[in-house]
């Protein structure tokens, strides 16, 4: 059984949207494979862990390592990726999107060649989605969500 480790820098936190890059971790060493765009990372504290909490639909996720699935969601009406476990909310997914109108909390992989947006979407979404479903079959997935 194996287990593959992607690993999210955030790298531009905005007002109105985050801008990450997503990496492969291989060993030691990171490869890149696209941006990600998610809601603003927000300043609104859990007073007994001193962590960042996700608002639903209006932040970024709290940092953390997270094992990713794949299920049926009901509002895509098709199977996406799924992180587990996220504090203070469920349905955190990764599917195609463009602007920050587009994640309702969940990540967006792409790639940020315009100010406050990811492209090409669509054909990103295909081949992380691809990759991780090839990735499941043989082991888990985890994400980890870092600085």
């Amino acid at each position: 059984m194996s287990t593959k480790v992607l690993v999210l820098h955030r790298k531009f936190r905005g007002t109105e949207y985050t801008i990450g890059k997503l990496y492969l971790l291989n060993g030691q060493q990171e490869k890149y494979i696209c941006d990600i765009l998610e809601d603003p990372v927000r300043n609104k504290l859990v007073s007994t862990v001193n962590k960042f909490i996700k608002i639903s639909g209006a932040t970024a996720i709290p940092y953390g390592t997270y094992e990713i699935i794949r299920s049926y969601s009901n509002r895509f009406k098709k199977v996406l990726p799924l992180l587990l476990n996220v504090p203070h909310f469920e349905g955190v997914r990764i599917h195609s999107g463009n602007t920050a109108a587009d994640t309702e909390g969940c990540l967006l992989p792409g790639f940020n060649t315009t100010k406050g947006r990811v492209n090409n979407s669509r054909d990103v979404f295909k081949k992380l989605d691809d990759d991780i479903a090839t990735w499941l079959k043989t082991g888990k997935v985890y994400i980890q969500i870092i600085d």
